[in-house]
């Protein structure tokens, strides 16, 4: 099997009011998910990883603010042409509903559980 690049879309800052506790949370799930995706024999990606050391280098502060804005979801969308699949883990989010229509677009599979993913 060749490893896929997988990108993880779900909750980073949806339902979270901003709360950084809750921020963390969500982040963790995702970095779960991801070490399920490399135990699996992939390679995984999370949109933040990639997102928010560039947000912060152009002067974020706040998750949120009109800086990071700027980077999430175009980091993302340029991440996906290269990502071979998307795993779509659980939980209300605008961000990664956007992933899966751009990946949709792109004619990638997207994964919706643990057991669609190649092993």
């Amino acid at each position: 099997m060749t490893p896929q690049l997988i990108l993880i879309a779900g909750p980073y800052r949806s339902g979270t009011d901003g709360d950084p506790d809750k921020i963390a949370r969500n982040l963790q799930a995702l970095e779960r998910a991801a070490l399920t995706v490399y135990q699996r024999g992939h390679v995984p990606v999370i949109g933040e990883w990639l997102a928010l050391p560039l947000a912060r280098e152009a002067g974020s502060t706040t998750p949120g603010d009109a800086i990071s804005e700027a980077f999430l979801y175009p980091v993302a969308h340029r991440l996906l042409r290269r990502c071979d699949a998307v795993w779509r883990i659980e939980g209300a989010s605008k961000g990664a509903d956007e992933d899966v229509r751009v990946a949709t677009e792109l004619g990638l599979p997207v994964y919706r559980a643990l057991d669609e993913l190649p092993a």
